[in-house]
């Protein structure tokens, strides 16, 4: 008999779009699964993946969701039966989402980083964290992937926590969720809005970038074994950028900022000598890919983490955008990597950054003015 657990997380909720989201959730035994929707009376059923197979794994399923309207209120669950092993099948709680609405007077985002599998400091983050239009989870969500078991407990159910809540998910990608032998399968556990480890979005007045700084070494780095080829995916993220911010709701949005894990500033811009240990402490690489075209945006700020440090840093006339980084993954707000969050809101009046620890302490209280239309 297999004792396995059917379904090993709970369904979540991520890479939302004004049209839709992808429910992501963990199963112990090869499987089956689908996606229920409820919405003003109307009930449906997504049951079906790109290549027309019912979703299928021994470790995740996967459904994407489009086809709705932006703002939409709707209920959704994920039914799973086993495939393998004993008859079971599991119907998850319904949980409310809304997708994302451009045209919304407000914006309500929250972001996390750098937890590195720190359960004091997921458990305090989760406590501390309201329900939100986003939740940005700002990379480094490991510390590399020595084990390919851990990317349910790490990625869908940290500590057993249900994490998009109340807080449709978006991840960013950083350089220890690029270490290590199963590094690349994170892919399966991480959805985005077009299968690519960067986006672009909006939410009420906020227009957001997501972009992927890598590694924080030159990929020929003989740490890397030649596993990684992120100098190719930087310039293909600064292409993309010349279209994606063109578009209408990100070139017209009164607010407009970027995350990504890696800063493109940092206090001691020093040229780092990688063969003697030396690693990055900002991405210039990912700086000069992409500089001129957030310049030509008028990106306000870019949210960052990556140095166990909080740091803010204000525009300059080299760097017209503001450079705010969060702090590290411990959860003492004594400690010199102070684990902290951001909290983001806007209206048509102004955009607010609260960065506060983990004890409600400010930290950074920032603010901006929408850019004239």
């Amino acid at each position: 008999m297999n004792t396995s657990a059917l379904v090993t997380s709970p369904p979540v909720v991520m890479a939302p779009r004004s049209d839709g989201f992808e429910l992501v959730w963990g199963v112990g035994r090869l499987s089956r699964g689908w996606l229920e929707w409820e919405h003003d009376g109307e009930r449906g059923v997504v049951s079906a993946d790109a290549f027309g197979m019912v979703p299928q794994d021994d470790r995740v399923l996967r459904v994407r969701l489009s086809g709705l309207q932006p703002g939409a209120d709707l209920v959704v669950r994920a039914v799973t039966e086993a495939i393998a092993g004993d008859t079971e099948r599991h119907e998850s709680a319904w949980k409310p989402v809304r997708t994302l609405d451009a045209a919304a007077s407000s914006a309500h985002i929250a972001v996390w980083n750098d937890t590195h599998e720190r359960a004091d400091t997921l458990r305090a983050l989760h406590e501390v964290t309201p329900g939100v239009d986003l939740l940005v989870w700002n990379g480094d969500l490991c510390n590399d992937w020595k084990d390919p078991g851990s990317f349910t407990t790490t990625v869908l159910s940290p500590e057993g926590l249900d994490i998009s809540a109340g807080r449709p998910l978006s991840i960013v990608i950083g350089n220890h969720d690029v270490r290590g032998t199963w590094a690349y399968q994170l892919e399966d556990f991480v959805a985005t809005p077009d299968g690519r480890p960067y986006s672009a979005g909006r939410v009420g007045p906020v227009a957001f970038v997501i972009l992927n700084t890598g590694e924080d070494k030159p990929d020929a780095h003989p740490t890397f074994e030649g596993r990684v080829a992120f100098e190719q995916l930087r310039a293909e993220q600064a292409a993309w950028l010349h279209e994606a911010l063109a578009r209408p709701e990100m070139r017209d949005a009164p607010y407009r900022l970027v995350f990504c894990h890696i800063p493109l500033r940092w206090t001691d811009e020093t040229v780092v000598d990688y063969d003697d240990g030396g690693y990055d402490w900002f991405s210039r690489m990912s700086r000069d890919a992409w500089h001129d075209a957030l310049v030509e945006w008028g990106a306000q700020i870019i949210v960052s983490g990556h140095t166990h440090e909080a740091v803010l840093l204000e525009a300059t006339d080299e760097f017209p955008y503001v450079q705010l980084i969060g702090g590290g993954p411990d959860r003492a707000t004594t400690s010199a990597e102070a684990a902290t969050w951001t909290e983001i809101e806007a209206d048509g009046a102004e955009l607010v950054l609260t960065t506060r620890d983990l004890d409600g302490g400010l930290v950074f209280d920032t603010r901006l003015h929408p850019i004239a239309g």
